[in-house]
């Protein structure tokens, strides 16, 4: 298989069979590389289980500063799915599959204002959140939809990983081989340390991320003749339509874009892993720099990760018999050893690290949910080792389902497009309860049933079929026709479960009794209170003794609407977030017009 450049060099598909020289795959070298890290990392996180006494210290440690917290939330939000997602879809549609990861980018500055939010809560989890603000069914309501999007995520992660071993590897490692091999390894500290582990961790797998994110890229690069050979072979390859346009008018367009990013800033405080991303650190500010700071990472990741797809297209002529999910792992294997001894077994590392860096942090918010809002209510009163045990085996007991969820899947985009949509699920009644003193336990509940309905009712071919007899659905995209099935578009979808949540709770809270109004008084006071150095929390949601709860400053204070004023910091965090915003744009576009 050839393509254009000043040689005319005769490029091959990787191999699929191993080199008889080498041991399933992989050099000596990558084994040793490989497996180095791998026990590395492990030994790290069960030296880091030393210091977990209690719950506290497994799903909360508050403790912190802003570099660990960056490369927390850098590897909380990383995983190696995503790479392989992201250069999957640019290798099919061109420049816009880069959304399929970009579509957090316009919410990323509000991760500044929602990361301090999250720690004023003085929670371990988002459960006791809807707990204090609702009632308890609500936080058992939350449990049900979290840890189902645990073992979505979980299961999302190890599929993407596989796929990547096994393209590295020539298929010698399967990827079911792989997924239980991974799954191992981030269980043996992630439950050995709790988060603490997990953040420890993510400090030297998210270094590695970066680094092996932008290693492979330039290496390609060269194969096509660099940025502008690639172009000229993008162009040639496909005359039909723009593979280097951001917006793909049919299938990425703007309307695409602008749902996906409000779907995701309004689910982002909904996805239970989020409160320890914002609260684990010290105080406030830890957690800011580390949400945005270690997101916007992620960003520029993105960016390598697209390139690679699209260098891939111009490499592979766009052959029919390469598999997308592979892409990614394939272009390693037929470079990275070229360069060094070793580097592919490095490169698989740092891969690797992304779903250990993300899958531990995950199992341990799950087993604080469990635990904590299922467990601990029921059985009240045993040893902080009862409940260390209990959370330990709960988030053993996740994992081995999103292991069933993984082998189920059949390819990493759908499970994307599924994340996607059930992160949703409970963002307007907790949006609801935080900026509107009128929203009730009952239309808490209204507004979860209503999104989780809605998105289920317009996921049926029924559905899609009614209304694609419809030509005003057809003209405005609501139905699309995907091999001789109709269905509903991704961005209707969530127009329509988003506005039946946030109009049905509103409806349901203003016909039902509203909740105790110094209950109410309590939670605001929590979200309106600077959390103090060195505070000591005596349980969740409360002031600590001798806080004195901050005056309400609100933008209409004579209605029951509980809009904060913002402080300097928080502006100018804000601001500089969209800056950052518009550089990486303007870089990328940068990158592809000149």
């Amino acid at each position: 298989m050839s393509i254009r450049g000043s040689d005319a060099a005769e490029l091959r598909l990787p191999l699929l069979i191993p080199n008889p020289k080498d041991f399933m795959g992989l050099a000596t070298a990558d084994w040793i590389a490989l497996g180095g890290y791998l026990v590395g990392v492990t030994l790290l996180g069960i030296w880091a289980s030393r210091k977990v006494t209690g719950m506290a210290d497994f799903v909360m440690p508050r403790r912190f500063g802003k570099l660990m917290m960056l490369m927390h939330g850098f590897g909380t939000s990383t995983h190696s799915d995503q790479a392989v997602t992201v250069a999957s879809k640019c290798y099919t549609t061109g420049l816009s599959g880069i959304w399929y990861q970009w579509m957090w980018l316009f919410a990323t500055p509000f991760f500044w204002l929602i990361a301090p939010m999250m720690r004023r809560f003085r929670a371990l989890t988002t459960a006791d959140v809807f707990a204090a603000r609702y009632a308890p069914s609500v936080a058992i309501l939350f449990c049900v939809f979290g840890l189902a999007k645990f073992v979505v995520t979980i299961g999302n992660m190890l599929k993407g990983s596989g796929a990547v071993v096994e393209a590295c590897t020539g298929s010698a490692i399967s990827a079911e081989a792989a997924i239980i091999v991974m799954t191992v390894l981030f269980v043996v500290y992630g439950l050995a340390g709790g988060l603490r582990a997990a953040i420890i961790t993510d400090f030297v797998q998210g270094i590695l991320t970066l680094l092996f994110s932008f290693l492979l890229l330039p290496v390609v690069l060269n194969a096509v003749g660099g940025l502008p050979g690639m172009r000229t072979a993008l162009a040639e390859l496909s005359p039909d339509r723009d593979m280097l346009s951001l917006v793909t008018p049919g299938d990425i367009g703007v309307f695409y874009i602008g749902m996906i990013a409000i779907n995701a800033l309004l689910s982002v405080t909904v996805q239970p892993h989020n409160m320890g991303t914002c609260a684990a650190g010290r105080t406030e500010i830890e957690g800011a720099v580390g949400f945005m700071g270690g997101t916007f990472l992620k960003r520029i990741c993105t960016v390598a990760w697209c390139l690679t797809g699209l260098a891939a297209f111009a490499l592979y002529r766009g052959a029919a018999d390469v598999e997308p999910d592979k892409v990614y792992g394939l272009m390693a294997a037929e470079f990275l050893p070229k360069l060094l001894p070793g580097l592919l077994g490095l490169f698989l590392a740092g891969l690797l690290a992304t779903v250990m860096g993300s899958c531990d942090s995950f199992m341990i918010s799950a087993a604080g949910l469990v635990t904590e809002n299922l467990y601990r209510p029921v059985f009240p009163g045993r040893s902080e080792t009862h409940y260390l045990w209990v959370a330990r085996a709960s988030g053993l007991a996740v994992v081995l389902v999103a292991i069933g969820y993984a082998y189920w899947l059949s390819g990493v985009i759908q499970g994307l497009e599924i994340l996607w949509k059930l992160n949703a699920v409970m963002a307007p009644a907790f949006w609801l309860g935080v900026f509107w003193r009128g929203a009730t336990t009952s239309g808490a509940w209204a507004a979860t049933i209503l999104t989780a309905g809605t998105w289920w009712v317009t996921n049926l071919a029924a559905t899609a079929a009614f209304l694609a007899t419809s030509s005003f659905a057809k003209s405005l995209g609501i139905v699309i026709n995907r091999n001789d099935t109709w269905e509903i578009s991704t961005p209707w979808q969530m127009l329509a479960y988003l506005t039946a949540g946030f109009v049905g709770g509103i409806v349901v809270s203003l016909l039902t009794a509203k909740n105790d109004p110094e209950k109410l008084e309590r939670f605001f006071e929590l979200l309106r209170t600077p959390v103090q150095p060195d505070e000591l929390i005596e349980a969740p949601c409360t002031l600590p003794t001798g806080v004195t709860p901050s005056p309400r400053r609100v933008f209409f204070p004579a209605t029951s609407l509980e809009l904060p004023i913002p402080s300097r910091l928080a502006m100018s965090g804000f601001v500089v977030g969209w800056l950052l915003v518009f550089a990486i744009i303007g870089g990328v576009w940068w990158l592809i017009a000149s």
